[in-house]
C-alpha cells in the first residue's frame, strides 16, 4: 500500500481527531453548569470556557492538514475580531497553518512527478529539493531550478486530497456550535458549505494555472503588485517561478508601520482591481497567500528599507479558488456603499432588493441597513482609514447584540449565489487589514476600482 497522503495516516485517525471537538465542548459545558450553579459570575464562566475551547480547537487544527487546513485557513482571518486572551492560541495554531509545511515523503513526491512528466521528470530540473518549503491545505510546495535556469515552486497535490478535504469538512460541519462560541456573529455552516462547493475547482491544478496566467499577464507591467509566471502544469503539478519573499503573517507579527501600511493598500488595490483588470477575483485571502518584496528586481530583502513603502512589492499566490467576473465587480455594490455613505438607506434597502439580498415583501428599519453595513461602510468615510483589531472587535460585538436590530437584520438577509465569493473576500480582507493595523487609502482605491462608487473622478485612486 502506498503511504503517501499523511493527512494523517488514515482517515479514521482523521475523523477521530476530528471528533474529539464537540465531545470537548459538551464536557466544558458541563463544567460551566456546575460552576455557575456553584455561585461563579457567568462572564468568566464564559471565559473560561471559551479559553479552554479555543485551546483545544486551535491544537486539533494545527496537527491537521486537508479540509482542517483548509478551514483554518479561511476562520484564519477572522483572529483579529477574537478579544486578546482569545486570539493567542488562534494565532499560533493559525499562523502555523498558513505557513508551515507537512512532509509528504520523498518517494510520494518522485511518483507524483513522475506520474505528472514521466519517468525521466528530473531531467525538467537541474535541482529539484525533495524537502518542502511550505504547504497548502490539499498540496504542498518544493523549490526547485528549471532546466532553462529559473528558480521555481513545483506544487504537488496530496494524493487523495480530494476525499480527504470532503470527510475533514464534513466532520467540522458537527462542530459549528464551538465557532458560535469562539466568535458570537461568524456563521461558520455557510463558510463550510461554499468550502465543499468550491474542492472540485481546487483540486484542478490546470484551471489554476489558467487563473495565474491571466492575472501574471494582467499584472506583467505593474510596478507594485506581482503575481509569478506559470511555467508548466501536469496533472497534480503545478510549476511556477519562485516568489521570494517576507511572508504576510511575518509583517503582521514583526512588521514596520510603513510595510503594514504598504501591504494593506496593496492588497486592496490587488483584490479589487483583478475583476477589472483580468475578470477574476482571487477568492482566497489569507495570510499565507501574500508576500512583501523589494520593487528593484534583483534587490535583496535585507538591503531593502523597511521604513521605505515605496521600496516594497505585493507579491500574490495560490489561484485555485478565484471568482469569474468578466464583467467586472457588480455595479450594485458601488451604488449600494456610495447610497449608504450619503445615509439614503431607502436607496441602499432598494438596491439589496433588486440583487436578492431581500426576500420580496421584507420590511426593513431603514437606520438597521446603516447600522448592519457599517464595517463597510466606516473606512470609506475619509481619505484614509486605521484598521485595528479593537474596531473589528466592537463591530462584531455590535452585530452580535441580540438586542439589536441590525444584528436581526442580518439573520433575515439572503446571501446571492453570485455574491458568495465576494463577501468571503470582502470579510477576508478586513480581517487581514485588522490583522496588519493599516492605514488605507480605502476610499481613492475603491473609487478607482469599484463601478459605481466614485461619483467623479476626483475619488479615484491614482
Amino acid at each position: 500500500m502506498d503511504h503517501v497522503s499523511d493527512l494523517p495516516r488514515n482517515a479514521v485517525a482523521r475523523t477521530a481527531k476530528l471528533a474529539t471537538l464537540p465531545l470537548g465542548l459538551a464536557g466544558r459545558a458541563t463544567l460551566g453548569l456546575g460552576k455557575r450553579l456553584g455561585g461563579a459570575p457567568a462572564a468568566a464562566v464564559l471565559t473560561e470556557v471559551q479559553q479552554r475551547t479555543a485551546e483545544q480547537l486551535f491544537r486539533v487544527l494545527g496537527e491537521l492538514k486537508g479540509g482542517a487546513m483548509k478551514f483554518g485557513q479561511a476562520l484564519s482571518v477572522f483572529e483579529a475580531a477574537l478579544p486578546d486572551e482569545l486570539a493567542r492560541p488562534y494565532r499560533a495554531a493559525l499562523t502555523g497553518l498558513q505557513e508551515n509545511a507537512p512532509a509528504l515523503p520523498a518517494a510520494s513526491v518522485h511518483k507524483s512527478l513522475a506520474a505528472a512528466f514521466g519517468p525521466q521528470w528530473r531531467t525538467k530540473f537541474t535541482f529539484f529539493d525533495d524537502g518542502p518549503a511550505a504547504a497548502a491545505s490539499i498540496g504542498q510546495v518544493h523549490r526547485a531550478v528549471w532546466h532553462d535556469g529559473r528558480e521555481v515552486a513545483v506544487k504537488i497535490q496530496y494524493p487523495g486530497a480530494g476525499k480527504a478535504l470532503l470527510g475533514d469538512l464534513n466532520q467540522l460541519a458537527r462542530a459549528a456550535r464551538l465557532f458560535s462560541l469562539l466568535v458570537p456573529g461568524i456563521e461558520v455552516k455557510p463558510l463550510l458549505a461554499e468550502l465543499r462547493e468550491r474542492i472540485a475547482e481546487e483540486l484542478d491544478y490546470a484551471a489554476e494555472a489558467a487563473a495565474q496566467s491571466n492575472y501574471a499577464k494582467g499584472y506583467a507591467d505593474d510596478p507594485d503588485i506581482t503575481v509569478p509566471n506559470v511555467v508548466e502544469q501536469a496533472g497534480t503539478v503545478l510549476v511556477t517561478e519562485w516568489l521570494p519573499g517576507v511572508p504576510l503573517a511575518t509583517v503582521i507579527s514583526s512588521g514596520t508601520q510603513a510595510q503594514r501600511d504598504r501591504a494593506g493598500t496593496l492588497l486592496v488595490r490587488f483584490l479589487y482591481s483583478g475583476p477589472h483588470r483580468v475578470g477574476l477575483l482571487h477568492a482566497d485571502p489569507h495570510p499565507g497567500n501574500f508576500r512583501l518584496l523589494p520593487t528593484e528586481p534583483g534587490a535583496s530583502i535585507e538591503e531593502t528599507d523597511p521604513d521605505d513603502p515605496q521600496q516594497w512589492r505585493l507579491g500574490v499566490l495560490d489561484f485555485g479558488a478565484v471568482n469569474r467576473l468578466p464583467n467586472g465587480m457588480p455595479e450594485a455594490i458601488g451604488a449600494a456603499l456610495r447610497g449608504a455613505l450619503a445615509g439614503d438607506a431607502e436607496e441602499v434597502a432598494e438596491t439589496l432588493r433588486a440583487e436578492g439580498f431581500l426576500k420580496p415583501g421584507t420590511q426593513l428599519d431603514p437606520q438597521a441597513v446603516l447600522d448592519y453595513l457599517a464595517p463597510l461602510i466606516d473606512p470609506l468615510r475619509g481619505p484614509q482609514f486605521t484598521f485595528d483589531r479593537e474596531w473589528l472587535r466592537g463591530q462584531a460585538a455590535h452585530l452580535a447584540n441580540g438586542k439589536n436590530p441590525a444584528a436581526s437584520l442580518g439573520r433575515r438577509l439572503n446571501l446571492p449565489p453570485a455574491y458568495l465569493l465576494i463577501h468571503r473576500v470582502t470579510m477576508g480582507g478586513l480581517g487581514i487589514l485588522c490583522q496588519l493595523g493599516a492605514t488605507v487609502p480605502v476610499r481613492g482605491e475603491m473609487g478607482a476600482w469599484l463601478p459605481g462608487f466614485a461619483a467623479d473622478d476626483d475619488e479615484a485612486a491614482d
